[in-house]
């Protein structure tokens, strides 16, 4: 069995377009929001009384994947055939409670108490902000195989069918008339990914000068017409609301919007684009005190097997296993040509540099 909450701000756009006055969301709404995102997943996965990993009265154990926007359809799949395996093994029920949200606000939520046992987020820098918090051990990321990232994703552009205003690579969004939409970094892990991924191409357009560079990078977010709190928001921006020209997006996003409006909608692979590693970590303190730990292991752990990792295909993740992605690769583009974060110096420093109060992005964005 599983549950989920949604805390991306889907239901409220669906009753209006959001205001291109979104540019003056303060960061104290920001803050605010991942607090209720707190509190909404701390009452659900505390609801029934006891703690997580306790036997309910039906004698099922329960787990809290607290995840990010785009993994909601995944996590509904491969929650059924962790059930299944677990019972098959063990012979216990497991009810899963899933919670998705922009990354960063997600991250926000278990540092202000939500019951997470295991995190499911879109960059390194997030669970970090968990470990730095005492809730998560330092050594997380190499308690699971590749860096704890099970499947990896890229950044690629969504465009209604025709390309009507021919965007093809980066410098095409920042042409005048051109409507980006793409999400906030200061909440989204996908946000992140974008701003450096256009960073990069920008640095080897303009040979690395930095004025330049900042120049392109503020002629780009001048185009963003509506910046949502995480990648789903954005989607339902982009396609449900009919705003904008082109789409920022997760290739698995992009990848399910096109399956599932078949013939409204393309996808365009920029000439560069970023390796975006989402991250898996359980967090120690809560899954102590639930006592999940071995379930929360084994949950993240079965991510990495054969069956798991075609699943993950199947929804529009590439595969670590680089075996099974070369299975799916009439589906992705594995020709594009990507950079990783490496290349700005690890997570710590991209976002110390970048996201932080005062960095780069609220320079040229004039927050």
């Amino acid at each position: 069995m599983y549950a989920f909450i949604d805390t991306s701000g889907k239901g409220q756009m669906e009753n209006g377009k959001k205001e291109t006055g979104i540019r003056n969301r303060t960061r104290t709404v920001r803050y605010m929001t991942a607090l209720l995102c707190a509190a909404l997943v701390f009452m659900l996965a505390g609801c029934g009384g006891g703690n997580a990993g306790e036997a309910k009265e039906d004698g099922a154990l329960k787990l809290t994947n607290v995840s990010y926007d785009p993994t909601r359809e995944l996590y509904a799949a491969y929650n059924e055939m962790f059930v299944k395996y677990y019972k098959d093994k063990t012979g216990k029920d497991v009810t899963i409670v899933q919670s998705h949200g922009g990354s960063g606000g997600q991250a926000r939520s278990v540092v202000e108490g939500a019951d997470a046992d295991v995190v499911t987020l879109a960059l390194a820098h997030d669970i970090t902000l968990i470990e730095e918090a005492g809730l998560i051990r330092g050594d997380w990321i190499s308690e699971f195989e590749r860096d704890s990232s099970p499947y990896t994703s890229s950044i690629v552009f969504l465009v209604r069918t025709g390309n009507p205003k021919g965007i093809k690579d980066w410098d095409d969004l920042v042409r005048e008339g051109v409507g980006v939409i793409s999400p906030d970094p200061k909440s989204s892990g996908a946000a992140c990914w974008n701003f450096l991924a256009a960073w990069h191409y920008a640095g080897n357009q303009f040979g690395g000068d930095e004025a330049k560079i900042k120049d392109f990078m503020a002629k780009l977010y001048g185009n963003v017409l509506v910046m949502d709190s995480g990648a789903r928001g954005a989607t339902t921006t982009f396609v449900e609301n009919g705003q904008g020209d082109v789409l920022v997006s997760w290739e698995n996003e992009a990848l399910q919007t096109v399956r599932e409006y078949p013939g409204e909608y393309e996808i365009v692979s920029p000439s560069v684009s970023i390796l975006a590693q989402p991250s898996v970590a359980i967090v120690d303190e809560n899954a102590d005190k639930n006592g999940t730990q071995e379930l929360a292991k084994e949950y993240l752990s079965y991510l990495y097997t054969e069956e798991a990792q075609k699943l993950i295909g199947e929804y529009g993740y590439r595969p670590s296993d680089e075996k099974i992605l070369q299975e799916y690769a009439d589906k992705f583009d594995l020709g594009m040509e990507l950079c990783t974060v490496e290349e700005f110096g690890g997570w710590d420093s991209a976002f110390a540099m970048f996201f932080q109060n005062g960095g780069v992005f609220d320079e040229i964005y004039g927050n």
